[in-house]
């Protein structure tokens, strides 16, 4: 392992244990991904001759078990971050590149995947909010370490019991997902600061916070990214107008929605006119809770325009990036620098490397400040 960086893997049904250093001398490879809208997913790969005592383990870790835990703990410079939770998917063992050695190749995803094993359809919910929904059915996962981050929504629809009692349809995930995307909200999981406690994150996407030390880009010996390609996609700019159903008419009103919200602000200076209206004649059948949430979601996924893509050594950047955060940009020109939000981070383990590959957004061009978090 490099120098300042030490990685740490435990496995087991229940409560994940460090595994045997002869199992991490032979692990090869390792790659996480993690992006905003979607669950996170992992990759290990393990090289080791047929001759060995361990084989016969690993022929055992070849079969599927969908349930066997997975932590991934990285330490750079001291700072320990898990880099993964989450449970394997599907193992393949295959012949190595060289004769007498066999590849065991384990892929496996977040903890949400539990959470999508069961239909509950029918499941009844009277008078209840669609957070204290979804509070409700994380609590049944309080096992596996979740600490459940709620935000109610600011255009909460409460059903009257008398006139309507929601009901679930499909599995938790796919129920949890769909309430969150009737209100323009996000659902994920991701690590928290020590091993086996994760954070089930239910609400907006809020692109605010304070930013992550900058990646820099032809400033000589400041310089601690590989690569950095900006790219400015207006075509897809649009106004989102929703329909909104008059209270006890047949008529119907169109309202043109903003981009900017307190959780959206504009991360540069100058914004992008739309280039289209997009009407969303959907949303017509929605609440007026639910037209409002999902339009203001509609709003600021469409005036990200600007998106960047790279890629990062960790020991030259000094820690971990991270998605679902900010980060600044410098040297990348007048137009291109300043605050992004990441959108995914795909980081890859290997003997002697660490790297990250990573994508960005934003609703504006040229900077806001003339300075940056270094």
């Amino acid at each position: 392992m490099l120098k300042g960086i030490y990685l740490t893997l435990l496995v087991g049904p229940e409560v994940p244990i460090p595994v045997p250093s002869p199992v991490m001398e032979v692990l090869t490879n390792v790659q996480v991904t993690s992006a905003s809208g979607r669950g996170s997913g992992f990759q290990l790969t393990f090289t080791f001759s047929n001759r060995s005592p361990l084989y016969p383990l690993f022929l055992l870790g070849a079969v599927e078990t969908p349930k066997l835990r997975v932590i991934l703990v990285v330490t750079v410079n001291g700072t320990p971050d898990v880099l993964m939770d989450g449970v394997i998917g599907r193992s393949e063992l295959s012949p190595g590149s060289e004769p007498g050695q066999s590849t065991l190749t384990i892929s496996g995803e977040d903890l949400s995947v539990l959470m999508n094993l069961e239909n509950h359809d029918g499941t009844q919910f009277p008078g209840m909010t669609p957070e204290l929904r979804v509070e409700e059915i994380l609590a049944d996962y309080a096992y596996l370490g979740l600490v459940p981050e709620i935000i109610p929504s600011p255009f909460t629809d409460f059903p009257n019991p008398v006139e309507e009692i929601p009901e679930q349809q499909g599995t938790d995930l796919e129920y949890i997902n769909q309430l969150a995307d009737d209100v323009g909200y996000v659902f994920f999981i991701e690590p928290g600061s020590v091993p086996s406690l994760n954070k089930a994150y239910w609400g907006p996407d809020v692109k605010t916070g304070i930013p992550q030390p900058a990646l820099n880009v032809g400033l000589d010996a400041y310089t601690n990214v590989e690569s950095l390609n900006f790219n400015l996609n207006t075509q897809d700019r649009t106004l989102p107008v929703v329909f909104i159903k008059v209270q006890d008419s047949s008529e119907f009103i169109q309202v043109p929605v903003p981009d900017i919200s307190p959780i959206n602000p504009p991360l540069g200076a100058i914004p992008l006119p739309p280039q289209r209206i997009e009407r969303q004649e959907d949303t017509a059948q929605l609440s007026y809770a639910q037209a409002a949430g999902r339009a203001l979601a509609l709003a600021s996924r469409s005036a990200d325009v600007v998106g960047g893509s790279g890629t990062l050594d960790v020991v030259r950047y000094g820690r971990l990036l991270k998605a679902r955060q900010l980060v600044g940009v410098r040297g990348a020109g007048l137009a291109f620098d300043g605050l992004y939000y990441v959108t995914s981070v795909t980081s890859t383990i290997q003997k002697g490397q660490f790297k990250q590959s990573f994508n960005l957004i934003r609703n504006a061009i040229v900077p806001l400040t003339p300075t940056l978090p270094t």
